[in-house]
């Protein structure tokens, strides 16, 4: 489904897409960007109250917005998004792949179905948006890509095995990719410490979690937007990673994820 405001732009704007777009960091990404005059292609696992209400936050900023449901662990959907969106709003200048499957394992406990999800979403749609996008570049354009990854690639723990190994991994595919897709694509990430409390979290150990940080403080998801937009036209920067985590990958002794 498209949203437009209701005069359109006298200049064409850039696009981006962000997966997970419509929620939680997502959201906050999808809007600091409609800010820095972006129109948005809001990419969603399904569409729903959520995706309306971001979409409609998107076109009141003066942005025109597309909301693609898909499920990135298919990778035929995966094949399907960026083709979908260049249809309903032009050629992509960014990519944010922000959406994330986070789901509890251990070395001992992880099956082969959670570990396969995990690779798929947090690996493998990356890497294949990311070649799809710079594929559909202009000859001559430049985009860059900035994949949402976590502070513990550079502090490395068991917790959350699965999921930990698959950022772990997009991290040096972010790397490689920054070599692989030079001079045209500039490919970067961001690593958040304890931005928001997740499903398994009550409000008190969210809490002591983002005390425990060397700031005192985790980060809210509009610092993590601030770094998206920075790597976004930072022409200079490519194959790096911004931690915004109030210091957490600097505390050895801090926990990634506390649970009552």
């Amino acid at each position: 489904m498209s949203y437009s405001p209701a005069s359109a732009p006298a200049s064409p704007r850039p696009v981006a897409l962000v997966t997970g777009g419509a929620v939680r960091i997502g959201r906050a990404i999808s809007l600091r960007l409609a800010q820095e005059g972006y129109d948005i292609a809001l990419h969603v696992r399904r569409p729903g109250p959520a995706a309306e209400a971001t979409a409609a936050e998107i076109v009141g900023l003066g942005g025109r917005v597309v909301v693609l449901p898909a499920e990135l662990a298919e990778a035929e959907a995966v094949d399907a998004l960026i083709p979908a969106a260049v249809a309903a709003l032009g050629k992509l200048s960014l990519l944010v792949n922000n959406a994330s499957e986070f789901q509890p394992d251990t070395l001992e406990t992880l099956d082969l179905a959670r570990w396969e999800r995990h690779m798929a979403a947090n690996l493998r749609a990356p890497v294949q948006l990311a070649r799809a996008f710079a594929a559909q570049l202009p000859e001559g354009a430049r985009g860059g890509v900035v994949n949402i990854i976590d502070q513990r690639v550079l502090k490395p723990t068991p917790a959350y095995f699965s999921y930990s190994v698959a950022k772990e991994a997009l991290w040096s595919a972010t790397r490689m990719m920054a070599q692989a897709l030079a001079p045209r694509v500039r490919v970067n990430a961001v690593g958040p410490g304890p931005t928001l409390a997740n499903g398994r979290q009550d409000d008190s150990a969210f809490a002591r979690q983002s005390a425990s940080v060397l700031l005192g403080r985790g980060p809210q998801p509009e610092e993590i937007a601030d770094a998206v937009a920075y790597l976004a036209r930072a022409a200079s920067v490519t194959g790096q990673m911004i931690a915004v985590d109030g210091g957490q990958h600097l505390a050895w002794r801090t926990p990634d994820v506390e649970e009552d």
